[in-house]
């Protein structure tokens, strides 16, 4: 490989906001990314807590085929000796083949916060490296704030690196930790140490604080950097750790260097999307490579060309990270977004110029009354559908009504009473719901069920609200998005109206319609 890949999701993306693995977590990530080929995963720091131990306890049982697993922890304090120290034990007893020691570079650090002496801060960096390696373990020294260190004081930056290397470091690991290193700086400095150590491997770890940490990597291995830390969707303390979903592809893909084993970049986006599930953090739609919107296509001119030559609006084939190009439909489409759609949903519209350009306006025109199509697919390949000459719908609203009242000794009662045309049969059904919404519901499953079996399989998975000009007050528009769902598929409808139970009603109305006509049930 050119450059080693080195993943700190486990340890240091832990330390984002809101995340939170359990062991079991950590250890399905850890085969994850063993999976994936990454070089080296940071499974914790064994002396800080009980999980991490825990982690390392049941990684003996795991066969990983890719990558070496390392622990982390911090050089023995002032004054000790690494073998006297429980934080160096813990270490050993994880008996990982990589240990990653973190020590201080800024002299800011050394007197203010580990409060001791430039000189025995070397010391006990010289010593720890040199008692892992004594034990046979392959030692990472990672120099904490580097390039704060070296812009307050090179010289002594440098002796830290070198009492590292002294002792047995077998990469050197350059920290930007508090993220507020330009490029260009980095850049300068990497290439400096580069010089100054010719023959040692060099590491990059930086953090995100000026949305530059995949920059600043980048700009590491430019300089000379053969090893890239970082993690799985820039999770991180404060604003992330380099983010290795755009890294990796930028590596491989534009500056042409090896960082996985052939086709597991292809694996990228499946491993993004999983670790967020694990960590039960929503998917990041717009990040780069990944991200679900990362290669789609709103304006119309844009999917015009596009139909001529994908790459027209493209920098990559999305296929190679695994990912896929979508097309979205709003009041910005053309007439290449509604056929690209028609395509995708299996509508052939050859030869149906009108019926494509009636689509077209029909969605300009309800985008602008309130509706919302790129989030409610289903509803727009329900408009294709209707367009066509044989389309004949399951069912017709005739008319409902919906009350909803405050009854002595029952509380808040809601009620509806539906009317519906099934192919010629007047079918009318009342039905009560702990909300206009809910009854609504209700009364449409009670009429439809003896017909349709299927929609019992059918059930809300999310109901959302939005308000779409609130100078109005309360008479504002209310745009409702329902999400439904059986045992094989998920879609999504929207209703739009000042009215909400109308608004509710029409994209409910679409969710049954499409569930029974078009989902696989």
């Amino acid at each position: 490989m050119d450059i080693q890949i080195y993943d700190t999701t486990l340890r240091d993306g832990s330390q984002r906001a809101g995340l939170s693995l359990t062991c079991q977590d950590k250890i399905r990530v850890a085969q994850l990314l063993d999976e994936f080929g990454v070089a080296y995963i940071e499974g914790g720091w064994p002396g800080s807590n009980p999980k991490d131990a825990e982690f390392f306890e049941r990684a003996k049982q795991v066969e990983f085929r890719t990558a070496k697993l390392a622990a982390f922890g911090a050089t023995c304090r002032p004054g000790s000796q690494p073998r006297d120290d429980a934080n160096c034990r813990a270490l050993l007893e994880s008996q990982t083949p990589t240990v990653t020691i973190v020590g201080k570079t800024w002299t800011l650090h050394v007197s203010d916060v580990l409060r001791t002496t430039p000189d025995e801060n070397l010391r006990i960096i010289r010593d720890t490296m040199a008692y892992f390696k004594a034990e046979g373990r392959e030692v990472i020294f990672d120099a904490e704030h580097f390039f704060d260190g070296y812009k307050a004081d090179a010289a002594y930056a440098v002796q830290v690196l070198r009492a590292a290397r002294e002792g047995g470091a077998e990469v050197l690991t350059l920290c930007d930790t508090n993220g507020g290193t330009m490029p260009w700086e980095l850049e300068e400095i990497v290439a400096h140490i580069r010089r100054e150590f010719p023959a040692t491997v060099l590491g990059i770890h930086v953090h995100n604080d000026s949305e530059l940490a995949v920059a600043n990597s980048l700009a590491a291995v430019r300089a000379g950097c053969a090893m890239v830390q970082g993690t799985i969707n820039g999770y991180g303390e404060r604003c992330g750790n380099a983010n290795l979903c755009a890294i990796i592809p930028d590596l491989e893909l534009k500056m042409g260097k090896t960082c996985l084993p052939p086709g597991h970049l292809e694996k990228l986006t499946r491993v993004s999307h999983a670790v967020s599930e694990i960590a039960n953090l929503a998917p990041d739609d717009h990040m780069a490579y990944v991200g679900r919107s990362a290669f789609a296509h709103k304006g119309g001119i844009h999917v015009a060309a596009m139909r001529h030559n994908a790459l027209s609006y493209q920098h990559v084939d999305p296929l190679c990270v695994g990912n896929e190009m979508r097309v979205v439909v709003s009041e910005l489409a053309g007439r290449g977004n509604v056929v690209s759609k028609a395509e995708e949903f299996g509508i052939s519209v050859e030869g149906n110029q009108t019926e494509v350009n009636a689509v077209l306006q029909r969605i300009k025109e309800l985008e602008a009354q309130g509706f919302h199509f790129e989030s409610a697919e289903a509803s727009v390949e329900l408009m294709l559908r209707r367009t066509r000459p044989d389309y004949r719908p399951i069912f017709e609203m005739i008319d409902f009504w919906v009350m909803v009242e405050h009854r002595q000794g029952r509380g808040l009662l809601a009620e509806a009473n539906i009317k519906l045309n099934l192919n010629g049969e007047i079918v009318h059904v009342a039905a009560e719901g702990n909300g206009p919404v809910n009854a609504l519901d209700t009364a449409l499953r009670k009429a439809l069920l003896p017909f349709y079996p299927a929609l019992g399989t059918f059930h809300l998975a999310d109901y959302k609200v939005r308000i779409l000009d609130g100078n109005a007050g309360t008479a504002a528009t209310a745009r409702v998005l329902i999400e439904t769902a059986n045992h094989i598929q998920r879609w999504s409808t929207v209703g739009a109206s000042p009215n909400i139970i109308e608004a509710s009603w029409l994209a409910l109305y679409d969710s049954v319609e499409y569930g029974l006509t078009v989902a696989k049930i």
